[in-house]
């Protein structure tokens, strides 16, 4: 059998031969080939969805130098912008959970619902008192430093009972500031109606209020706080992760391109067609033989494999703020293109209209008006076929334009057709 040089991995993007030889495994080809040489990125037949399959590194290890293979694989991280399945991609069943529920918060500072105005907190002192054998029912309430809240939390994936998580509490009545509350044992439900944590502890306000008889001032949002492992999981969910014969893989960002290459990597990982994507934005895998009961172990080999996703061109613009971003597949038709302000200045005066001595005529007041008009930036810019962002963004700044100009400029001529993207407004 033939032994070739071993690889190891010295940064993300450096690839370099050791001196002593050994039977070189087919999944090295993906796995250890980090600068760039899969799903896009192919440094003998260029850019393209091709990978580096395991024969061609046997050939080119055979012909080239060490060094060589070191110079290649730095040009390649270079060029390609690759990134990893992990963060291109979610698990199918494999996220979180919102929780919610309502609650009180005491000891506040006089800063609590006014219980005429918040019929719901009265309800719940109520209730919760007589739950502790204190019966209040007919009696006049005058509370300050009670609040009604809800509570709301996330609950993350495969998480076990006893272990806690972070809750956010806000008002829900006219409580003025929850600083220095507690907030009193709150059950937190799920979308299933039954109860997954319960929530309990001291409030952490990162705004705050002051005022006076004449002046106030409020720094933030008072009337919302955290409490940092505030809730404790009283129930898990159930998900057999490791017995699942499929897995399917959710893109983030939808797009067939990344779909495919996603698919590819991971049959070339594998060694067998397993992997499929089923629309833009699903990859199917069935799980392999060798995994079976072990699925953990192929979404750790899995999430390491890098590809290059492929970005739709498009132009977001948020006219509020003035902000654009535009993509770097952004590509545009020829156009020419003219900007210019238009400034019309009317000013008027009052002059005073003696007539000639000993000519019987009279002093009168008659108006005077000046108009003036300018014309800024009468410059005619032509945009070249095909030129990438860089040329355009190049070429809009010779016109001297500001965002706000420039915004109008890429609405006129989109609306021309000249633009190959998508333009979107926030």
């Amino acid at each position: 059998m033939r032994r070739m040089p071993e690889l190891h991995r010295l940064q993300p993007n450096f690839i370099l031969f050791s001196n002593h030889w050994q039977h070189f495994a087919g999944w090295h080809a993906t796995r250890f080939a980090k600068a760039g040489v899969a799903g896009g990125c192919d440094l003998a037949a260029g850019a393209g969805d091709t990978m580096w399959q395991v024969p061609r590194w046997r050939a080119l290890a055979g012909r080239l130098a060490p060094g060589l293979i070191l110079v290649a694989a730095l040009w390649a991280g270079a060029a390609c912008a690759s990134s990893r399945i992990k963060d291109l991609a979610s698990v199918e069943g494999v996220r979180e959970n919102q929780l919610i529920g309502y609650g009180l918060v005491v000891g506040l500072n006089g800063t609590g619902d006014t219980i005429n105005n918040s019929p719901f907190t009265r309800q719940s002192i109520t209730a919760m008192l007589e739950r502790l054998g204190v019966n209040i029912r007919g009696q006049t309430l005058n509370l300050k430093n009670v609040a009604a809240v809800m509570v709301t939390a996330n609950l993350p994936a495969f998480s076990t009972q006893g272990t806690r998580i972070d809750v956010t509490v806000s008002a829900l009545g006219d409580a003025k500031n929850l600083q220095g509350g507690t907030l009193l044992v709150t059950p937190l439900l799920g979308a299933d109606g039954n109860v997954y944590a319960v929530a309990q502890g001291s409030l952490a306000i990162s705004g705050f209020q002051a005022e006076g008889e004449a002046a106030r001032i409020v720094r933030g949002v008072p009337t919302v706080g955290r409490i940092a492992n505030g809730a404790i999981i009283e129930r898990e969910i159930d998900f057999a992760l490791n017995r699942l014969s499929q897995l399917r893989l959710a893109l983030r960002n939808a797009d067939f391109t990344t779909a495919k290459r996603v698919a590819a990597a991971i049959n070339d990982f594998l060694g067998s067609a397993t992997a499929e994507p089923l629309d833009p934005s699903t990859v199917q895998i069935s799980v392999p033989k060798e995994y079976t009961n072990n699925v953990v172990a192929l979404l750790v080999e899995i999430e390491q494999l890098q590809i290059e996703p492929d970005l739709p061109a498009k132009i977001i613009i948020d006219e509020r703020s003035g902000v654009i971003v535009m993509g770097r597949d952004v590509r545009v038709s020829m156009v020419a293109v003219a900007q210019g302000n238009l400034t019309v200045t009317i000013s008027e005066a009052r002059q005073v209209s003696q007539p000639a001595p000993f000519s019987g005529g009279r002093t009168v007041v008659v108006p005077r008006t000046r108009i003036g008009v300018q014309e800024e930036g009468k410059k005619l810019a032509v945009v070249d076929e095909g030129v990438s962002l860089q040329q355009l963004v190049d070429g809009l700044n010779a016109l001297g334009v500001g965002p706000r100009d420039l915004i109008s400029i890429l609405q006129a001529v989109k609306a021309a057709g000249a633009i190959q993207a998508d333009v979107g407004v926030m």
